[in-house]
C-alpha cells in the first residue's frame, strides 16, 4: 500500500512547488527597479516554503512512540493524523536493528483469516481508546486486505521500512491512544489533527 504514501509525498511537491512558484511571483511583483532587493525578499519565503510541507503531514522530528519487538525489530511511530473522512492513519518505520537478516514474524498480520491470508502485514495493529473502552482494529478494503503496509517478509541487518496502518477514528475529543502490534511492546501515542 505505498500508495497513500505516494500520494502523500505528491502533496508535499505539489505545495513546494506551488509555494516557490508564489514566492517567485511576489518578487517579480516588487517595486522599482531595485534588483538587489528581489533575491532577499524571494529567499526567505521559498525557505519558509519548503518547511510548509512536513508540517502539514504531520510528521514529527521525533518519533511519538518507539517500540521493541522480538529479534532485534524496532518500530518509530512518527506520526498519528485523523483525517476529515473519519479516519486515522498512523505512519512509522519498521527497522532490523539486528545484526542479521531475519524474517518478519507472521504475527504481526494478527490472526483473522480474512487478514492473514493476504500475506504478510501489519494487520494485527490495534488502537485502544481507553477513555471511551474501545479497541479499533485496522480498517480493510472490500476485498478484505487490511490497510495497511503488505507485502514484506525479510529484513536485512539495519534495513528500514516505511510503514502505514489505518484505523477508524476514535471520538474527535479523543486525543490520546495506546497502540498495539502483536510481539511488540505497547505505546501510548497522541493523535493530531
Amino acid at each position: 500500500m505505498s500508495i497513500r504514501f505516494t500520494t502523500k509525498a505528491h502533496r508535499g511537491m505539489v505545495a513546494l512547488t506551488v509555494a516557490a512558484g508564489l514566492a517567485l511571483g511576489v518578487a517579480g511583483c516588487g517595486s522599482g527597479g531595485d534588483d538587489d532587493k528581489k533575491p532577499q525578499a524571494s529567499a526567505p519565503a521559498s525557505t519558509k516554503g519548503g518547511s510548509d510541507p512536513s508540517a502539514q503531514e504531520g510528521q514529527a522530528d521525533e518519533p511519538l512512540a518507539e517500540l521493541k519487538g522480538s529479534d532485534g525489530l524496532l518500530l518509530q511511530i512518527t506520526s498519528a493524523q485523523r483525517d476529515s473522512g473519519g479516519f486515522v492513519t498512523v505512519n512509522g518505520s519498521l527497522k532490523n536493528d539486528g545484526a542479521k537478516s531475519m524474517s518478519v514474524p507472521s504475527a504481526l498480520s494478527g490472526n483473522e483469516t480474512e487478514i492473514t491470508r493476504n500475506g504478510r502485514s501489519l494487520g494485527g495493529a490495534t488502537l485502544v481508546d481507553s477513555k471511551s473502552k474501545k479497541r479499533y482494529y485496522v480498517l480493510r478494503d472490500t476485498d478484505g486486505r487490511p490497510l495497511t503496509t503488505t507485502g514484506f517478509s525479510t529484513l536485512k541487518s539495519g534495513e528500514t521500512l516505511a510503514v502505514f496502518m489505518q484505523f477508524p477514528s476514535p471520538p474527535t475529543d479523543t486525543t490520546e491512544v495506546t497502540f498495539q502490534l502483536p510481539t511488540f511492546a505497547a505505546a501510548t501515542i497522541q493523535i493530531s489533527g
